[in-house]
């Protein structure tokens, strides 16, 4: 889930509205550099929305960003994870050691929590979506040997107190976040929404730049889920943005159309690069649709977006499942 590499980037804090901080993480990612947690003054201490991820040095710019904002671990009251992801939620345990702080995430965190109880199982699962998606089994097994060193990116696993579900709420001094169910990115995602001040924490259902990933096997339609998702957010009819990634933004409904646009754009080259004759793989089509050629460091995302999209165009009746292991597909 990380590139090995060490974060070039240090922990940054800054006030993005009296009461409301931005903890600027570094992450190891190629072209994600960096992730956003969100502090939000409670009381005598703070709810911390997100973690961060964790790797050698993680807590001490987690620190170095509250600090920067005159903030300390101590003062987190609730750790509240927008979704299970290890970007942003990979420090839980540790800032809970440190502060007492309880944990809510929404209960469908399994694409995670199962993981963790059997690693192997986590590496076992990147193959067979690469030998399901027909990459010769010999370069799966190559580029499973290099990645299987790398950290997961989560200390002491993940333990929750409290399920973030429709409805839930989280008090702060700035008023109420509502947690709205927003699946489609992972099968755990929550938004978090204060109606008084037309406020969204959208983890990585929305971000400032416009960017697509699901996690693929869990569920029948992430797609579906996803685009449901952007439908529910829109009527709330958020002005300010606090993303997982990358900066605050007003333009909330330009963005929600740019998804869209996003992922119609992806199904249509996903449909342009079958054909109603001779079944093709995802390894087949996804450097068309992607317009880059699959590499050990990209292929585990692609090949789990673009299964998604195949399986999206099979539930809505455009694309049919001609053949398994690995799988075809063909036009309608």
């Amino acid at each position: 889930m990380s590139s090995g590499r060490a974060a070039k980037e240090l922990g940054r804090g800054e006030r993005v509205v009296p009461g409301v901080w931005r903890l600027r993480l570094p992450l190891p990612w190629p072209g994600v550099p960096h992730g956003n947690a969100w502090a939000v003054a409670a009381g005598d201490g703070i709810v911390l929305f997100d973690t961060g991820m964790h790797q050698p040095g993680s807590l001490a710019h987690l620190e170095r960003a509250l600090d920067m904002v005159h903030l300390r671990l101590e003062l987190v009251r609730s750790v509240v994870l927008t979704h299970a992801h290890v970007d942003h939620c990979g420090q839980t345990t540790p800032i809970v050691l440190r502060s007492g702080a309880d944990v809510w995430c929404h209960p469908d965190h399994g694409h995670l929590t199962k993981w963790l109880a059997d690693p192997d199982s986590y590496w076992e699962r990147r193959v067979e979506i690469a030998l399901q998606s027909g990459v010769p089994e010999a370069d799966v097994r190559a580029a499973s040997a290099l990645v299987r060193r790398e950290d997961i990116g989560i200390a002491g696993g993940l333990q929750v107190d409290h399920d973030l579900v429709d409805g839930v709420t989280i008090d702060t001094d700035l008023g109420t976040f509502e947690a709205v169910e927003t699946p489609g990115h992972a099968p755990s995602h929550v938004c978090l929404f204060n109606a008084d001040r037309r406020m969204l924490i959208s983890g990585d259902h929305l971000l400032g730049r416009v960017s697509l990933f699901f996690d693929f096997g869990y569920t029948p339609d992430p797609i579906g889920e996803f685009l449901a998702s952007l439908d529910r957010v829109e009527q709330l009819d958020a002005r300010l943005c606090l993303s997982g990634h990358g900066r605050t933004f007003t333009d909330v409904e330009g963005h929600i159309r740019a998804n869209r646009a996003l992922v119609a754009e992806r199904l249509q080259a996903t449909e342009d690069a079958l054909s109603r004759t001779e079944p093709r793989t995802p390894a087949d089509i996804a450097p068309s649709v992607f317009d880059v050629a699959l590499t050990p460091e990209n292929g585990s995302w692609l090949l789990g977006e673009v299964q998604c999209f195949l399986r999206h165009l099979v539930v809505t009746g455009r694309v049919e499942i001609a053949d398994r292991d690995p799988d075809r597909f063909r036009l309608l």
